[in-house]
């Protein structure tokens, strides 16, 4: 079974990642970090997640996005690596904020990633 946990040092990290990289979009009040644990999942290491456009309209909220980690292969991870973990998540959220993802093929990719990695290391 899979449980969850909030993890405010992720969340921590995420607002200095926000910062160092100059990821001014991303309003950081609004992302919620999460661990879990339990799953089966051998390859997926983090993921992004958005609640969808008509339950944001029937709570009354703003757009929210979650960054969860996979304990079970996040924490096996280098420091650098889960940088570049949260680094990667963060770019899966566009400008917009508006409930949507940019995706691996134009804009979340290795490259870009490793850019925005030593832009934080500055």
């Amino acid at each position: 079974m899979i449980s969850y946990q909030r993890d405010t040092n992720i969340d921590e990290q995420l607002i200095d990642i926000s910062k160092k990289t100059g990821m001014e979009h991303v309003d950081i009040s609004r992302v919620i970090a999460l661990r879990s644990y339990g799953t089966k999942s051998r390859r997926i290491i983090a993921r992004c997640h958005v609640l969808s456009r008509a339950f944001q309209e029937a709570l009354g909220i703003d757009t929210h996005y979650l960054i969860e980690v996979i304990s079970e292969q996040y924490d096996k991870l280098s420091e650098e690596e889960k940088i570049k973990t949260l680094i990667h998540e963060l770019m899966h959220i566009p400008k917009s904020f508006g409930g949507g993802f940019r995706h691996h093929s134009d804009h979340v990719t290795r490259r870009n990633v490793e850019r925005m990695y030593r832009k934080y290391l500055e």
